[in-house]
Formats: C-alpha cells, sequence, structure tokens
C-alpha cells in the first residue's frame, strides 16, 4: 500500500524559504510521477509541481516557476519541495501525490490517486 508522509510545513515571513519532504513507501517509486498540490482556505486543489521518477523531468505551475524546485532522493525514497521567495498567496495546506506513469498529463490534482496527509505552510507578509 503507497504512503505519503509529509512533513517541513511551518510559518514564515515573506520572502523567506522552506523546505517540505515527501517520505514515500510501500511501492517501488521509479514509475511513478509524483506531484505538490496545494489547497488554500475556500478554494480547490491546485497543482504545483510534479516530477517523473525514473527521469527526473519536472513541471511547474506558472505561479511558483522560478521559485519552487521540486527532487528527489532515490536512497531516501523521498521527494522534496524547495520553496524560495516565499509569497502570502502561497499560504495552503500542501499535499504530496502520486500516481503510476501512463503517459497522460500530470499537472492537474485529478490526475493523481495517491495522497499524503497534509502540511500547513503560512507565509506572513
Amino acid at each position: 500500500q503507497v504512503q505519503l508522509v509529509e512533513s517541513g510545513g511551518g510559518l514564515v515571513q515573506a520572502g523567506g524559504s522552506l523546505r517540505l519532504s515527501c517520505a514515500a513507501s510501500g511501492r517501488t517509486f521509479s514509475r511513478y510521477v509524483m506531484g505538490w498540490v496545494r489547497q488554500a482556505p475556500g478554494k480547490e486543489r491546485e497543482f504545483v509541481a510534479a516530477l517523473r521518477w525514473s527521469t527526473g523531468a519536472t513541471a511547474y505551475a506558472d505561479s511558483v516557476k522560478g521559485r519552487f524546485t521540486i527532487s528527489r532522493d532515490n536512497a531516501k525514497n523521498t521527494v522534496y519541495l524547495q520553496m524560495n521567495s516565499l509569497k502570502p498567496e502561497d499560504t495552503a495546506v500542501y499535499y504530496c501525490a502520486a500516481v503510476a506513469y501512463s503517459g497522460s498529463t500530470y499537472v492537474t490534482p485529478a490526475a493523481y490517486n495517491y495522497w499524503g496527509q497534509g502540511t500547513q505552510v503560512t507565509v506572513s507578509s
């Protein structure tokens, strides 16, 4: 059974940085796409970033491009989201998500079928 456990959220001032971690277990993830999705209060879930584990190929939402970086550590089976130059509008619960790669699009929350419990990120102005 796939398990995704996020950590690293917290409170940070605008302009600051945070690194989120997602520890993945229960599968060999080399054939998976890993994603980060966020949900702000009163809003729908929003795609943030995705990484294809086998190739390292990445994709980002326009709102985070150039500020956020998704990466993986094969030895630790962990995916990271490095968030720099944070803005108050980045405040949300951030979820790690996964889906087996099938060649379709992964830049929408609906693409993913495994989810972590989420970690809160709050950016103060």
